[in-house]
């Protein structure tokens, strides 16, 4: 249970630095320029919302269900209120890799300079 929920807040963090990575994203009146907004929503508690502006053109929404491990993500258009499924991913065995595109230091080097001697 600990694991799983560690790895919720990996993914949650992943797509909040997504979000803040990439250019044309702002929300209109944020003081400090935040383009994502993280919400639970009322009707299930277990679910998390992260939501984005893109640019001009459409809003993103990203909702993660912890429970059974899966996220989706979905393109609101501004213009038309249209909604478009954009993907859908199981992340389960994402969070039982050790690493992906990581960067030294890497997780086995780490733990070896921590590791008793």
């Amino acid at each position: 249970m600990r694991t799983g929920m560690l790895g919720l807040v990996v993914v949650a963090g992943l797509v909040i630095g997504v979000a803040l990575a990439a250019p044309e994203r702002h929300e209109a009146g944020s003081a400090r320029g935040i383009p994502y907004q993280v919400q639970s929503t009322a009707a299930n508690p277990d679910m998390l919302a992260v939501s984005a502006n893109v640019g001009d053109k459409y809003q993103q929404l990203t909702i993660i269900d912890p429970k059974q491990r899966v996220m989706s993500v979905y393109h609101i258009e501004f213009a038309t209120g249209r909604i478009a499924l954009r993907s859908v991913r199981a992340f389960q065995f994402d969070l039982q890799m050790k690493q992906f595109n990581g960067k030294e230091p890497l997780p086995e080097e780490i733990q070896s300079l921590l590791a008793p001697r």
